[in-house]
């Protein structure tokens, strides 16, 4: 029997989940279904800033806040589709279910959304709208625990805090949240991904 290290997924059952979404990849790429993955992500007037230049005896700072931020959540396929929504508020499980529904009702074919297991994604509110959005074609599954990197929309948010937003951005909320939705439009358009195959995000 093999022994689970803390923190990782069950190795069977981590093989057996990336083996169906390979097949769902599969399917995206044939066109037989839509294919997307799903997450949510916190963007405050902390800024995001892996490392900065500076000259000798020069002071850089970018201003920040505290206690300010947006939440965001977003619907995103390897072709850069993206469909993203903002609030304020703390994202809650009627939070997420309200944009599946609405997602579920835009629908024209088979389409699978892809999930990780945070606690909000397994709540009440989301489990009980899960039949009525397959009878619309739409289908919810999980990714294995701890399997953050199987997630492309993290990516996403990788690119958005540290490469798509300018430092005055930061100036003030509104300023930063109104360039966090700008730039979450412009998602397939004037900003886009180039995603790796998924074989070679499993390797």
């Amino acid at each position: 029997m093999r022994k689970r290290l803390k923190g990782k997924p069950h190795p069977d059952v981590y093989a057996l989940r990336v083996e169906c979404l390979q097949e769902f990849e599969n399917r995206a790429q044939a066109g037989a279904i839509a294919l997307y993955y799903a997450d949510e992500s916190r963007v405050s007037l902390t800024p995001c800033v892996p490392y900065a230049w500076q000259f000798k005896d020069e002071q850089v700072f970018m201003p920040c806040a505290k206690g300010e931020g947006l939440n965001c959540f977003a619907l995103l396929s390897r072709n850069n589709h993206c469909l993203a929504q903002t609030t304020r508020a703390a994202i809650t499980g009627a939070f997420i279910a309200e944009q599946l529904d609405r997602f579920s009702l835009s629908l024209t074919g088979l389409t699978v959304v892809v999930l990780d297991n945070a606690a909000v994604h397994h709540g009440k509110e989301v489990t009980l709208r899960k039949d009525v959005w397959q009878e619309r074609g739409l289908f919810i599954v999980y990714l294995p625990t701890y399997s953050p990197h199987l997630n492309i929309v993290e990516i996403l948010w990788r690119k958005l805090k540290y490469e798509w937003l300018r430092a005055e951005d930061y100036a003030e909320p509104d300023t930063l949240f109104y360039a966090v939705w700008q730039a979450l439009r412009a998602v397939g358009h004037s900003l886009t991904i180039r995603f790796s195959p998924f074989q070679n995000c499993i390797n």
